[in-house]
């Protein structure tokens, strides 16, 4: 009997679609079938690749009767009415991080798809990664104890890839709080069992010339006692995937001769000349490279995604996350318990999707967790702003993976 398809619309045909697509396009329990976006090379580049409708507006998309499950990857301000569209429309949601822009619209987002009857699945962030996964497996198992201490650091060049101005602009959900600390806080809340009690942060926006956050660390405390210390910085200078066997954030090899490339490609580029060459190579821009569904198959030699140096410390042991699974030194030894690379990339995504809306069972990352995730960032930035420790009252615990496995079988 063949596997029940998701019928998928996309709302938002750019940068996040566009990493998201390999996925869509090689998990054999989807079908993309409409999208939506105000561009109109877009449009044109869907219609060719999938032979579905593209439309102008989301919610004409939303009202699609073959939509079955909107996956929302449009820019940041927009989640909320998007989502609120899709709800509207009975059609369960696949959110990009970062959720929304405030708690209030979280909590919009999360009565909405309440008041519907429709899953809210908000992801892709990291902690879907199956090392993270089977860190937090370890971590309940009680074979090393409590988690104690954990130790997170990236450094990319994030901040200085083609942008648009809002990308730019912390009020609009630009800058690395909105976009890459979600990864960070998801990735330490899904191992440390989801209860910060308190954030005290500093962020840095050093460059003149791109007025957002560029970087921040952060003490986050949990409810149960343990730390985690998280750092980020997008300025492309130092990259931290040289602690990481020099595998990309994608899970690809990544050559280290590159270096400085990103820099380069902007010199003498900015304003609209920026944003055109950003056009240039997104979907359906003239440089875009493509992944449509003729011929696609998984990278051979892929590993597991990450999102740089992550250190569990627990009585008995530490845990570092690689991309081949979770390196364990233990009071007696070191060893790699290894992972499988799922034969998809971002596979994990759509486990927990298809578990939701198929099988019926609540997804770990729904509004309320993406809200938890969000409360974080936001305190990140308000601590950084009022130089003194945030109280969250938002979280929620992390669900138990077992009792999920065995639900599933």
């Amino acid at each position: 009997m063949s596997q029940r398809k998701l019928r998928i619309g996309v709302a938002g045909l750019g940068r996040a679609f566009s990493l998201m697509l390999p996925t869509l396009v090689l998990d054999e329990r989807i079908e993309i079938v409409a999208g939506a976006d105000p561009r109109l090379e877009a449009r044109a580049q869907f219609e060719k690749d999938f032979s579905g409708r593209a439309y102008d507006r989301v919610e004409y998309m939303c009202a699609d009767p073959r939509v079955e499950v909107v996956y929302v990857s449009t820019p940041h301000q927009y989640h909320v009415e998007n989502v609120a569209a899709a709800a509207s429309a009975g059609r369960h949601i696949l959110c990009e991080k970062p959720m929304a822009l405030t708690v209030a619209e979280c909590l919009t987002m999360i009565d909405a798809a309440r008041n519907a009857g429709v899953w809210l699945v908000v992801g892709h962030s990291h902690s879907f990664d199956a090392p993270v996964r089977r860190a937090r497996e370890i971590v309940e198992s009680g074979a090393y104890g409590d988690v104690r201490m954990m130790s997170g650091m990236d450094y990319t060049d994030f901040l200085f890839r083609p942008r648009r101005a809002e990308e730019l602009d912390t009020s609009k959900g630009g800058g690395v709080i909105y976009n890459q600390a979600p990864h960070q806080v998801d990735n330490v809340r899904f191992i440390g069992g989801g209860l910060v009690k308190s954030v005290r942060a500093v962020t840095g926006a050093w460059d003149a010339s791109r007025r957002t956050e560029g970087a921040y660390t952060a003490l986050l405390t949990f409810e149960h006692g343990a730390a985690a210390s998280i750092t980020y910085s997008g300025y492309a200078h130092f990259d931290s995937d040289e602690f990481v066997d020099w595998i990309a954030e994608s899970g690809l090899p990544k050559n280290p001769e590159h270096y400085g490339v990103t820099r380069r490609a902007l010199d003498g580029v900015a304003g609209d000349a920026e944003y055109a060459l950003k056009s240039q190579v997104n979907y359906g821009g003239a440089r875009y490279a493509g992944f449509g569904p003729a011929g696609a198959k998984p990278a051979a030699n892929r590993a597991h995604q990450n999102f740089g140096l992550l250190v569990v410390s627990c009585d008995g042991a530490d845990l570092r996350l690689t991309s081949k699974g979770v390196m364990i030194y233990d009071d007696r030894e070191r060893r790699l318990e290894a992972v499988a690379v799922p034969p998809v990339p971002r596979r994990e995504v759509i486990d927990e999707l298809y578990a939701a809306v198929v099988d019926g069972l609540p997804p770990v990352h729904d509004g309320r967790w993406g809200l938890a995730t969000m409360e974080v960032c936001f305190a990140i930035l308000q601590s950084a702003r009022e130089g003194r420790e945030i109280t969250l009252s938002h979280q929620v615990p992390t669900p138990h993976l077992a009792a999920r496995a065995k639900a599933l079988t």
